[in-house]
């Protein structure tokens, strides 16, 4: 009979499974596959993420890993979005969904006036100007193509698209930023010289894989939530999730059945006596991994975390519901809380806490916590 779980114990497990909850990650690495992948869309984000899933880390421990040791990899991936990951899985997931999402955005390459043949010309262009370990900016890769005569505006989306749909290729993924570390303009580089080859895999061993993946990271969950956070289209998700059914638990909840890896199934954690409290940073993958986020954010504050147009900020949560949101006071010299409902003395400790963490990691200095008064529900 599957175990029954009420949605406090779906929270904790969920939150155990994104290394938010029980012990933190093995560095880096650790944080971005237990994950199966962050958003790093925001340098920041990423970086916030990363030390919400490890311990005694700084900001400089992820820019090695990103500009140095290349241990992870920035590039476009689940949702046709940018994504960090592990450099060794980097290969397998954009031969996956790389096609997936170079047919979705098509129409939208042609409306900027980048047709297909523009793009294969591009891509031989890009190959030849990046040979070598070269690393250039997207403004220079314009120039260079431009100089090749394949003509790509030097403004509006096009040049963001067809980076996308270089990297969504497998022919490029980002390099270090100018600043020499992850803050700051994006260069681009060959993704083979940057993270080496990488074996081919069959359409149904990287889809079973990547479901496993997601389950590890995620359940327990739906094969709805698969396809959201993935981005598949629902008989490529539907394949990959009957491939790993044999390694499943069905879990009962109250919002229906879900499922998780069997091992984890069979011990699903459960909150503790005393509350875990984390301030996560925006676009935090917990919050994106779903269909939905009604279990984590409560439905009458949801504007407040997600507001629409893709923005999700910054929350406090606690046994993995959102308590609060949070964002930088001014000069980031602060962190400021606004609650959507009473904390008590201790769970305003935790808060403390995490706060001078967070100056820690960043900056290695405390920062200063400012306190307001509850938010007013939408």
């Amino acid at each position: 009979m599957p175990l029954a779980v009420d949605d406090g114990r779906l929270r904790a497990a969920r939150m155990h499974a994104q290394l938010l909850m029980g012990p933190p990650a093995a560095g880096v690495v650790g944080a971005v596959r237990g994950a199966a992948a962050l958003q790093a869309q925001d340098a920041q984000a990423l970086r916030l993420a990363i030390r919400a899933r490890t311990s005694g880390l700084t900001t400089a421990d992820v820019r090695s890993a990103v500009a140095e040791e290349r241990s992870i990899v920035r590039t476009w991936a689940m949702r046709g979005t940018l994504h960090a990951l592990p450099a060794s899985d980097a290969g397998w997931i954009v031969d996956l969904l790389g096609p997936v999402f170079v047919r979705r955005f098509r129409r939208r390459r042609l409306e900027l006036g980048l047709d297909d043949e523009l793009c294969e010309r591009a891509e031989y262009v890009i190959r030849d100007v990046l040979a070598g370990g070269t690393c250039l900016t997207r403004e220079r890769l314009v120039e260079e193509l431009n100089k090749a005569d394949v003509p790509v505006p030097a403004d509006g989306q096009a040049p963001a698209h067809l980076m996308a749909y270089a990297a969504m290729r497998g022919v490029v993924c980002r390099g270090p930023d100018t600043s020499g570390g992850d803050g700051g303009e994006p260069t681009y580089v060959l993704m083979r010289e940057w993270v080496g080859a990488w074996e081919g895999r069959d359409t149904g061993s990287a889809l079973a894989k990547l479901a496993r993946r997601y389950l590890w990271g995620y359940g327990p969950a739906g094969l709805e939530d698969f396809a959201a956070w993935s981005g598949l289209p629902a008989p490529m998700a539907r394949r990959g999730w009957e491939l790993v059914a044999s390694e499943v638990a069905e879990v009962t909840t109250d919002r229906g059945p879900a499922w998780a890896p069997r091992e984890f199934a069979e011990v699903l954690p459960a909150a503790g006596p005393t509350p875990a409290l984390r301030l996560i940073g925006a676009f935090d993958a917990c919050l994106l991994g779903y269909r939905g986020r009604d279990l984590a954010v409560p439905q009458r504050y949801k504007r407040q975390l997600a507001p629409g147009g893709g923005i999700v900020h910054p929350a406090v949560l606690v046994d993995g519901r959102a308590v609060a949101r949070w964002r930088w006071g001014h000069g980031r010299e602060s962190v400021v809380v606004e609650p959507f409902e009473h904390l008590s003395a201790e769970l305003l400790g935790q808060v403390d806490a995490e706060a001078a963490d967070i100056g820690r990691f960043l900056r290695g200095e405390r920062l200063r916590l400012d306190v307001r008064e509850a938010a007013q529900a939408e």
